[in-house]
């Protein structure tokens, strides 16, 4: 049982927009002892001098910059090794904090046995539950049956829990999203972190599963209410598609070449390269002369 002393949020931003400024602002007005490390990985000169000139005198905030686009993890990985706190909370920068987020993170880490790891309830900004706040883990078969819509002949095996009742209390949870993800310092780096292969997307179902298979148990956290309002990247889907293609192809390779049939294992890849396929068709616009 390990009561937090400081907890630093890690923030990633690309080109998110003006959200960022509410993003920061609510991790600022938390009630209890915060550092914020913000990893800037591509925004507009003029939103990276102001941070720099905003924090330059702000002990517990630090801007990360220079290096360019890097990935989400790897970012992620980079403002971790300059943390202080002895807990972690990768918040993406579009995602706006409750006041009393830490504070019942706090509470939640004094009864739990590490290692441990807690996301919160993520609603966009209409109010309605997204998708990855509470799922399974990312298996051949959660996949086959997403990818190809089979859940009217397997309803028990879904990917996303965001349309089953919501818990009324703290949970045990498959997996959850790198949205939000509450953790100890030194179980985050006992697992490496998360793995750099992945330029974005997927890199969180793999800490998630990693995490499970050394013994941790994750939790989701309705009493949580983080509204997560999306930036303003400016990267096209197509390229979001292409990317959640690549990490799907590296998780599979990287966990279960050893335990899934060859064959299977090349099938489903087939599948994820044939949708992002039919994803970059339907998205091809012709020009009109």
């Amino acid at each position: 049982m390990t009561v937090p002393r400081m907890t630093s949020v890690i923030m990633v931003s690309y080109h998110t927009g003006p959200v960022l400024q509410q993003a920061i602002d609510a991790v600022l007005a938390q009630s209890v002892d915060v550092e914020l490390i913000l990893v800037n990985n591509g925004n507009p000169p003029e939103v990276e001098a102001d941070l720099i000139a905003r924090f330059k005198d702000e002990p517990l905030v630090r801007v990360m910059t220079g290096h360019g686009n890097i990935g989400f993890g790897r970012a992620c990985n980079l403002g971790a090794r300059v943390a202080q706190g002895d807990h972690l909370l990768f918040l993406n920068p579009d995602s706006v904090l409750p006041p009393d987020a830490l504070t019942k993170l706090y509470e939640t880490a004094h009864r739990l046995k590490r290692p441990f790891m807690v996301g919160a309830r993520l609603l966009d900004g209409e109010g309605h539950d997204q998708r990855g706040c509470r799922r399974a883990l990312l298996t051949p078969m959660t996949a086959f049956i997403e990818a190809f819509h089979l859940h009217r002949f397997f309803p028990k095996i879904r990917l996303n829990f965001n349309e089953e009742p919501l818990p009324k209390a703290l949970t045990p949870m498959p997996a959850i999203s790198g949205a939000f993800m509450f953790i100890p310092t030194i179980d985050f780096f006992l697992l490496r972190g998360f793995d750099e292969g992945f330029f974005l997307h997927v890199e969180d179902l793999d800490l998630c599963w990693r995490f499970r298979q050394a013994g941790g148990e994750i939790y989701f956290d309705p009493s949580i209410v983080v509204t997560h309002l999306g930036g303003t990247s400016e990267v096209t889907s197509l390229f979001i598609e292409k990317q959640k293609a690549i990490g799907f192809v590296r998780y599979f390779e990287q966990n279960f070449t050893q335990t899934t049939p060859a064959l299977l294992l090349k099938v489903l890849k087939m599948a994820i390269w044939a949708r992002y396929g039919l994803k970059a068709l339907t998205s091809y616009r012709p020009r009109r002369r």
